[in-house]
């Protein structure tokens, strides 16, 4: 029996991940990951790397990172506290679904995940003060592949829920994209 219930997005590979809770009058108990459960919605490699991030304030907005092929990463990100609204941005050259994006929203009581495939990149938008999330990662960090696009570009046209209040100044100086932009090639 699956711990988890698995929900198309519209995007290929971008997955949202309903964890079932096990609970009595003690608490509950959440599987966070299986591999062999969720290979069928596309998890195929190790994890290479698992990060805990808090952000404080409301209205904080992270991202959008990738990082280039071939050190592209699948990401399962979980929200261990607070809420947020979780992006994927398709970046797939040829893929159907270029440049289209999808949120969901990621909480400490939805028990929701993001299952977010290479080629993809990744932003967040904190919902409420102090939001804890767990990210677990196919390839290692890579400073030489880092990248980003900047979250307020109007040409992505992506709907953040609230007024952003915060953004890193790396955030801030991403670039916004290009005619020149084809997207990732996959296959290096």
């Amino acid at each position: 029996m699956s711990r988890f219930t698995v929900a198309e997005t519209g995007i290929e590979g971008l997955r949202v991940v309903q964890r079932q809770r096990m609970g009595d009058e003690r608490g509950f108990l959440s599987r966070l990951f299986c591999a062999e459960e969720l290979a069928p919605a596309g998890w195929h490699k190790s994890i290479a790397q698992i990060n805990h991030t808090l952000t404080q304030s409301q209205g904080t907005v992270r991202g959008l990172h990738f990082q280039r092929p071939p050190h592209a990463e699948m990401k399962l990100v979980t929200c261990l506290r607070g809420a947020i609204w979780d992006v994927g941005l398709d970046l797939r050259a040829g893929s159907p679904t270029f440049l289209q994006w999808r949120a969901v929203e990621l909480s400490a009581e939805n028990g929701c995940a993001f299952l977010i495939p290479e080629g993809f990149a990744h932003g967040f938008q904190a919902l409420t003060d102090d939001c804890e999330l767990l990210y677990l990662h196919t390839a290692p960090y890579a400073a030489q592949a880092e990248a980003g696009l900047l979250a307020t570009d109007p040409s992505l046209a992506i709907e953040w829920p609230l007024p952003i209040t915060l953004q890193s100044g790396r955030d801030q100086t991403h670039p916004r994209l290009t005619s020149e932009f084809t997207g990732l090639d996959l296959n290096l």
